[in-house]
């Protein structure tokens, strides 16, 4: 299974894109938020994908963030969303919305999506209601920044820099994505993984 491609963006189109990955094109689908998320081709990218296999086909689909993609699986868990439907869904809303619409049920919010009608949105958000929490929990859009004020900002390298950019690809606002970061690496110190550090600061940031 590919989890994900590091290398250089070779392609983008209406709906998917090419990364060169050692003189190797993969093609993925992707929604639009990705594919913005991306950058300019010739630049180098890193794009987490699901690979979907069927009786007739195999092919990759590709998100800016993992995140996403842990959405797009909850997503195509529920009776009948399909990859074109999960990807249109989080084209029309990023993650922070997609909660949202969830805990309040707010079916209309869903609906905006291309190919989602009401029967289908209302049975996304009943379906979901109890499964989001190891990715959505901290994904309040109205969240604030966290308490105290606090104002350093994340280093603008290393993992700190991934962990604003995540948050910032999930809809925060880049100072509260930086304040949440930064109290995140305080409480973590040096040894914090990228994983640990986006998980703690999301929950900060919803505070």
């Amino acid at each position: 299974m590919i989890a994900h491609l590091k290398g250089v963006l070779a392609s983008t189109g209406l709906d998917g894109a090419v990364v060169d990955v050692g003189g190797v094109g993969y093609m993925f689908g992707a929604s639009t938020r990705t594919l913005s998320a991306l950058g300019r081709v010739g630049e180098a990218v890193t794009v987490y994908t699901e690979m979907l296999v069927g009786e007739d086909f195999i092919r990759l689909v590709g998100f800016a963030s993992e995140m996403e993609r842990d959405w797009f699986r909850l997503l195509t868990g529920v009776q009948g969303v399909g990859a074109r439907v999960a990807l249109a869904i989080l084209s029309a809303l990023d993650g922070a919305e997609l909660h949202r619409a969830i805990v309040a049920q707010d079916k209309a919010m869903v609906s905006r999506a291309n190919g989602v009608g009401p029967k289908l949105a209302e049975r996304i958000v009943r379906e979901l209601k109890d499964k989001t929490g190891s990715i959505g929990g901290a994904l309040n859009i109205g969240a604030a920044a966290v308490a105290g004020g606090m104002a350093a900002a994340a280093p603008a390298g290393g993992i700190g820099a991934d962990a604003i950019s995540a948050l910032t690809g999930l809809g925060f606002k880049p100072y509260e994505a930086s304040q949440a970061v930064a109290a995140a690496e305080a409480e973590l110190g040096d040894e914090a993984t990228l994983d640990a550090l986006v998980r703690l600061a999301l929950k900060k940031a919803a505070k």
